[in-house]
């Protein structure tokens, strides 16, 4: 039986780290610049802070890789391409690539560098994954948040690459890679400018009664004093269709599939990716500890499995809206 390696995020050193800690198998990372779909002010890492967290993941066994998983911009490939040349520096062991193009590149100047497809090149078919093998050699595709437990057998049915699925955090309304709605609210694209919801948009505007939340001028939602309110994001907001108000596009909610860990360990899933380097290093530690020990549990008895209550109370604790999903997982449709 195929033992699924667990990847967990890391925005900061000190995430790094505490991934290493609590039993991923593998972390992953990106540089401060735009070559990266989590590029936040304050996040990921410079040289130093790389190489320190390479050296401390690879003394204990651990595997680094290094995210460069936006599209190129018109006349600037040479920065992605030195994301490639700077990911080979520190010794990274495989780099998550979107763009053709940066695969090209990678593939030709460093034919041993792993290469895996990230989930914004919207790999739903196993048809794709194959071409960018024979084109690309990739070893591993990281499939959409779309796709049912029964097309992702499917897919891994019909090709020799790795496949890779979310296990946990946020979930994606689109088909990753094909999203517009931050570009319409906010004029940037998480799929270019590597950024989602960007903080110089985000408008939060007290009242008495209410803290009313905008991204420019479009506002997307509205909380009473005591309600929570977690970073907004376009399609996660509240808005009234047909005279009601609702999370018309998607629920804050997050991925959780504790529960299908046995059948995704026996469909042969090679790797089980955690959401969130823009979280906090608490977040990291959490999520990581709970699937760790769940993810051992499942691979020591799949027949008797049995989620614990308390990697659920973990998990929930850092959910959007404290609340979980199997999300398409478990969908009727086919």
């Amino acid at each position: 039986m195929k033992i699924p390696e667990l990847e967990c995020p890391a925005g900061n050193l000190p995430a790094l780290k505490t991934a290493v800690d609590n039993g991923a198998d593998m972390v992953y990372m990106g540089l401060k610049d735009a070559t990266n779909a989590r590029n936040f002010p304050g996040l990921n890492f410079d040289m130093k802070s790389a190489e320190e967290g390479v050296a401390y993941a690879h003394a204990r066994g651990r595997k680094i890789l290094m995210a460069i998983n936006t599209f190129a911009q018109a006349g600037q490939i040479k920065q992605w391409q030195v994301a490639v040349d700077t990911a080979v520096k520190l010794g990274a062991d495989a780099i998550i690539v979107a763009d053709p193009a940066i695969m090209a590149y990678a593939s030709d100047k460093y034919p041993e560098l792993q290469l895996h497809m990230s989930v914004q090149s919207s790999a739903t078919n196993y048809e794709a994954i194959n071409l960018m093998k024979e084109l690309f050699g990739i070893r591993r595709a990281v499939l959409p948040r779309v796709l049912t437990i029964d097309q992702v057998k499917h897919v891994i049915d019909n090709t020799d690459v790795e496949i890779e699925v979310f296990g946990f955090g946020s979930l994606c309304v689109m088909v990753e890679g094909r999203c517009i709605l931050s570009s319409y609210a906010t004029g940037e694209s998480p799929n270019m400018q590597g950024v989602c919801s960007p903080a110089k948009a985000v408008r939060w505007m007290p009242h008495p009664d209410r803290m009313d939340v905008h991204l420019n001028n479009v506002l997307i939602d509205q909380f009473k004093p005591n309600e929570p309110a977690g970073y907004p994001t376009l399609c996660k907001g509240r808005f009234e269709v047909n005279n009601e108000i609702y999370y018309a596009l998607e629920e804050p909610t997050s991925l959780n599939i504790l529960e299908m860990l046995p059948e995704i360990i026996k469909i042969g899933v090679s790797a089980i990716k955690v959401e969130g380097r823009q979280r906090s290093p608490m977040y990291t530690a959490q999520v990581t500890k709970a699937l760790r020990q769940a993810l051992d549990a499942a691979v020591k008895n799949p027949d008797t499995f049995k989620v614990a209550p308390a990697w659920n109370t973990a998990l929930s604790k850092v959910s959007e809206g404290h609340q979980t999903t199997l999300g398409a997982y478990n969908r009727p449709w086919k």
